[in-house]
């Protein structure tokens, strides 16, 4: 126990606690004209989450692959379940148990980390390039391919992506050929124009539209992102202070309290904090990168680059929106957008990492250089 409590990267466990911490600080604000209902919702889920964090820290990672066929199959069951409860805000994500919502899509993302890792970890027993098999392949992007369609029948884009993004990630590091890399980019440049037209509901259309000329539709469309480019231009350095910005105190941001809370970030805080919530999202994907490339397997090595992928996919997109650098999306910013759902799965992910990283065997080496042993 000594050595997996040395090992463990306790900097990943520092750094989604800032991020927490420079969340809550922001849901005081944004929520005070709602009584800080949402905020204390957020601070019960992060309890929560942090039980739930060490009971997966201490589990066996192994273990949890080897049962995540099950636990792949709840998912699935759970994401069909979904689809006939009652439409809010145009998409039937969320259960609701007892004044609390609960988003499957988000639970799911690690559940389906777990059986990926499983999958392309069991199709290369018998050496690393049997994942370039195109039966193969076709295995993996089904495995993933299923929870997307069902994810996009809500509809929510934006998650399915982030899916997408995991697969990617943990394909790259699996080793697989630049043939398919190069493949995947040709029928991306082709497939963009096409899904564009001919797949996209009207709604989402009209935000990528918004995204290339804001200025377009100022008071319809366009009226979110203008409020959130104003809201972070205001804050300059320092802020206007908790409790002082305009946009966020006026009701001009909507919704503050999740896809936009990072522009009440840049208000009120200023470029300060704002700068220091994206270099802290670096460090926290790159410590997780160092613990894919150290794993003691392959499991572990393919659950960490998927979680990498779910984070720095959430982090770019979601800054990226309120910037006007990327359309809108439904994603928020892990650890401080409010969500119980999303607070929950992050620090699962936090726990399997810790877990993974704990169990590490760390290669000593001879002053000369060759290889000595494990400890």
């Amino acid at each position: 126990m000594g050595k997996r409590l040395k090992n463990i990267e306790w900097w990943i466990l520092v750094l989604a606690l800032l991020l927490c911490v420079i969340g809550f600080v922001a849901l005081y604000s944004a929520t005070q004209s709602d009584n800080f209902e949402y905020l204390r919702k957020q601070v019960i889920w992060f309890v929560i989450s942090l039980i739930v964090m060490v009971v997966v820290a201490f589990i066996d990672y192994k273990i949890l692959v080897k049962i995540s066929p099950i636990l792949y199959g709840i998912s699935i069951l759970l994401l069909i379940a979904v689809l006939f409860t009652k439409s809010i805000n145009g998409a039937s994500s969320w259960f609701n148990i007892g004044g609390f919502s609960l988003q499957p899509a988000e639970i799911s993302k690690a559940t389906v980390i777990l059986f990926l890792s499983y999958v392309v970890a069991t199709l290369q027993i018998n050496g690393k390039e049997e994942i370039n098999r195109i039966w193969k392949i076709a295995i993996i992007l089904a495995t993933v391919a299923l929870p997307v369609m069902l994810i996009i029948l809500q509809p929510d884009f934006g998650t399915a992506m982030t899916y997408i993004i995991s697969l990617l990630m943990v394909l790259f590091v699996a080793g697989i050929d630049k043939k398919y890399i190069i493949a995947a980019i040709v029928l991306i440049v082709i497939g963009v124009p096409l899904i564009y037209k001919f797949v996209l509901p009207a709604h989402a259309r009209t935000r990528i539209d918004v995204f290339l000329n804001p200025e377009s539709d100022p008071k319809g469309s366009g009226y979110n992102i203008i409020q959130s480019k104003l809201a972070i231009g205001a804050g300059e350095l320092t802020g206007m202070g908790l409790l002082n910005g305009n946009q966020t105190q006026l009701g001009y941001l909507s919704p503050k309290t999740t896809d936009f809370i990072y522009p009440v970030i840049g208000e009120e805080m200023g470029f300060i904090v704002s700068a220091i919530v994206i270099v802290a999202y670096v460090f926290l994907i790159n410590k997780i990168l160092y613990i894919a490339k150290t794993a003691r397997d392959d499991y572990g090595t393919y659950i960490a680059a998927g979680v990498a992928g779910v984070f720095f996919f959430h982090m770019t997109e979601n800054i990226g929106m309120t910037m006007g650098l990327l359309p809108i999306t439904g994603v928020p910013l892990l650890f401080i957008s409010y969500g119980g759902s999303s607070l929950l799965t992050s620090f699962l992910c936090i726990g399997l990492l810790l877990n993974i990283s704990g169990n590490r065997k760390k290669t000593i080496y001879m002053s000369n250089g060759s290889e000595y042993g494990n400890f």
